[in-house]
């Protein structure tokens, strides 16, 4: 296929994802975010459209059955600034409707909601990635990302709007954006705005971003603590499993006390570390599903 494309191409033992295929409109990311693992093959530079984007996902969709979970998008976000007027991601949006898909949408972007009208109709949940509260920090690590209050502002507005919505607090940086307080009033933030699932993960260093991370914030060691520290899985480098653990706990314990599911990505820490149907929020279409066939068949039941 030539721009639908399983997702987990490098099968890592590590990732508890149901199967799914990754689907990117954009090359590239105009975020440019500082943590980014995929500007480690193919470069730090804006988000440009695929050429002949929406025919060849055409022919793919041809090929994948019905149902399928397609997420936009897994490295690239789907909803750069200049979505806004391009709309491929919510033409891409009008495909997966006509072809019966399920839809996963993972993006930093409030331009999402623009497309609540799509999503109302489709099968799909979307998850919004918020690093940090902190405006200061969140710009140095994600200089062009809209603000956390605009990400808080999105969650808001879907959650209003009837789409299911989690958050993604990833990557968790030591020294960075690890506070326990922090996290904890972060996850906070998020439930009250709406969110049904919270996936997090520890950064998982490659060079380039490692580079770029320790430039940024030189006060943190990071460099020495990754090369002293870690060690390489799949690709990248792993702080050891019990300072991952000491990371991300207090997302985990308020995410559970909050009474959401929680879970975390490619880590694996074991049950009390993952308390959710899936890790990547997938499971939320389902339950989407199931509260619209109980809506239909109270109304079929009323008469209406």
């Amino acid at each position: 296929m030539r721009v639908l494309r399983v997702f987990d191409p490098w099968k890592s033992p590590l990732c508890t994802c149901p199967f799914k295929y990754s689907l990117h409109p954009y090359t590239g990311c105009s975020h440019f975010c500082l943590y980014c693992y995929a500007t480690s093959y193919i470069g730090r530079k804006p988000s440009v459209p695929k050429n002949r984007f929406l025919d060849a996902l055409k022919t793919d969709l041809l090929k994948v059955k019905q149902g399928s979970i397609i997420e936009l998008s897994t490295s690239s976000d789907p909803y750069p600034p200049i979505e806004e007027w391009v709309e491929l991601a919510r033409n891409t949006l009008t495909l997966l409707l006509e072809h019966g898909m399920r839809v996963l949408i993972t993006t930093k972007s409030y331009l999402v909601r623009r497309d609540v009208d799509i999503l109302s109709k489709t099968p799909s949940a979307v998850m919004i990635t918020i690093t940090t509260l902190n405006r200061g920090v969140s710009r140095i690590l994600e200089p062009d990302a809209p603000s956390p209050e605009d990400r808080l502002e999105a969650i808001r507005y879907l959650k209003d709007h009837g789409i299911p919505v989690g958050a993604r607090i990833d990557p968790v940086i030591p020294g960075v954006n690890d506070d326990p307080l922090e996290l904890k009033d972060l996850v906070d933030a998020i439930v009250d705005a709406g969110a049904q699932h919270i996936v997090t993960s520890t950064y998982k260093a490659r060079g380039d971003s490692l580079k770029r991370l320790s430039q940024a914030f030189k006060d943190k060691s990071l460099a020495s603590l990754y090369k002293e520290k870690g060690e390489i899985v799949h690709g990248s480098i792993y702080l050891p499993k019990n300072e991952r653990a000491r990371l991300l706990q207090p997302v985990i314990s308020r995410a559970v006390e909050r009474g959401i599911t929680v879970a975390t990505c490619r880590e694996g820490l074991g049950t009390a570390f993952f308390k959710a149907p899936s890790c990547d929020g997938s499971h939320m279409i389902a339950l989407r599903k199931k509260r619209v066939n109980s809506i239909e068949s109270a109304g079929e039941n009323s008469g209406a």
